[in-house]
């Protein structure tokens, strides 16, 4: 009997959380004899793209669709999801999409991700203590865990004399969190914290590395990624909240072999790692599972 084609959609490989999401994915497909066919859309300006690739899931006939979206509520991306899921049961991976037809959704609460990095920034900055500034550089609206992250990061935030005094956005690829990330270290004064996407933090740690200036801001990322790991180990980040991806991508391929086995009603509720805030020079780092340096999934 043929192995079980299951469909991947994700918005890039550009990001290095979702290289560890498809380490996951792969390992668990290798173990549960699934065919894996991976898609990336390119960004999350890539609705069309993404579309285009559920219509070709479709076509080949995929047994299940695992879906990372690239907006979270386009009316013409939950048509394309409500279509293809008249077809195979349709899992939301990671990202936060507001579809009704999906069988299941594997990620975390980005709004809880945004308050563990409030909550550790109201923990150096109670209450009386000394003001201090920070900017976001974070993803576009459009994509579904920025918004909630936000909100999460205020709610942490609330009461702390830490004030968040501008939010940069754009597409999480290097290049275009590097340009926010150099807007907000040309600036005079500099904010005492840069908190921003794995990408944003990563350019950072490239563009401060080369200039040893005291006043350069503090850096916490809101996600983990390779480059973000190595600076929680050597302290050039203070702090990041870890979700595991690649244990999502095992999650979500394991949701998709059961639903492809035992069709059942659909249960949409969220499923995911329990999320941790991961701390500079924490012994603990050297356990964190990310996907290895030479991994890159193999794309359609």
């Amino acid at each position: 009997m043929a192995a079980p084609l299951v469909c991947v959609l994700v918005p890039h490989f550009k990001d290095e959380y979702w290289l560890s999401a498809g380490y996951g994915l792969e390992r668990a497909a290798a173990r549960e004899g699934v065919e894996l066919a991976l898609y990336e859309a390119g960004g999350y300006n890539a609705r069309k793209r993404q579309i285009a690739q559920l219509e070709t899931c479709a076509a080949r006939q995929a047994e299940a669709i695992l879906l990372g979206a690239v907006t979270s509520d386009h009316p013409e991306l939950l048509e394309a999801v409500a279509r293809a899921a008249r077809q195979a049961p349709v899992i939301g991976l990671v990202n936060e999409l507001h579809a009704t037809d999906l069988t299941a959704r594997i990620g975390v609460d980005w709004f809880e991700m945004g308050r563990a990095v409030g909550a550790y920034l109201k923990s150096r900055h109670p209450p009386g203590t000394t003001r201090q500034s920070g900017v976001l550089v974070t993803g576009p609206d459009s994509a579904g865990w920025t918004s909630p992250l936000r909100r999460g990061m205020r709610a942490g935030l609330a009461g702390s004399a830490v004030e968040i005094t501008e939010v940069l956005k754009a597409d999480t690829g290097l290049r275009q969190q590097l340009a926010l990330v150099e807007e907000v270290l040309s600036r005079i004064p500099r904010p005492d914290y840069l908190i921003g996407s794995a990408p944003a933090i990563e350019a950072a740690m490239g563009l401060l590395a080369v200039h040893d200036d005291p006043g350069s801001p503090k850096l916490v990322s809101t996600y983990i990624s390779h480059t973000v790991l190595r600076g929680l180990m050597n302290g050039t980040v203070l702090a990041a909240p870890f979700d595991d991806p690649a244990r999502q991508g095992e999650m979500a391929l394991e949701r998709a072999r059961e639903a492809i086995e035992a069709p059942g009603p659909a249960d949409p509720g969220m499923s995911g790692p329990e999320i941790r805030l991961l701390r500079s020079y924490d012994p603990s780092l050297a356990n964190v599972m990310v996907s290895p340096p030479e991994y890159f999934p193999r794309i359609e």
